[in-house]
């Protein structure tokens, strides 16, 4: 009987899975639209005494987008006042939509990606998941991979697309 020979593992390729770097904390709204006076208004007296009567707990350690979903002129130190407030409990926040949090905290985390462990090496970037990571993170994982990889596919070790190739 023939032995199996597994080709891939024997390929020296490495295997890159995006979601493997998907933010694990949970990303929440700041939406200041319930804090104006008749979703219009920001009344600073009122703003203030709400702020400080928030239970900012419910917020500690997730990622925080602060906005406004109304329609109202909203100073920008009202903005930088809740960021007093979210600074010390949140994992992170900042002013933005909620799928804009989550995709800087994404680059964040692929941007911490020790790059010298796919010095010259041929690294394939799984394609396919449960989640979808998105154009971003693609485009961000190639360009922090072609300076040091020796080459770049996307797909599965089994059946890939090539990307980039050292010459």
């Amino acid at each position: 009987m023939e032995e199996i020979v597994n080709k891939v593992a024997q390929s020296g390729l490495l295997t890159l899975d995006l979601e493997d770097y998907y933010p694990q904390e949970e990303t929440v709204v700041f939406d200041l639209k319930q804090y104006l006076f008749m979703e219009m208004i920001l009344k600073e007296k009122d703003f203030r005494a709400a702020l400080q009567g928030l239970d900012w707990e419910q917020y500690r350690n997730k990622n925080v987008a602060i906005t406004c979903s109304a329609d109202a002129v909203v100073p920008f130190w009202a903005y930088m006042l809740v960021m007093t407030y979210l600074e010390p409990v949140a994992n992170y926040a900042a002013f933005g939509s909620k799928d804009e949090i989550f995709k800087t905290q994404f680059m964040k985390r692929l941007n911490a990606i020790d790059m010298t462990v796919y010095e010259d090496k041929r690294v394939v970037v799984k394609g396919c998941g449960d989640k979808g990571a998105g154009e971003a993170a693609y485009v961000e994982i190639t360009r922090l991979l072609r300076p040091v990889a020796k080459s770049i596919m996307y797909g599965e070790p089994c059946s890939t697309v090539p990307i980039f190739k050292k010459k």
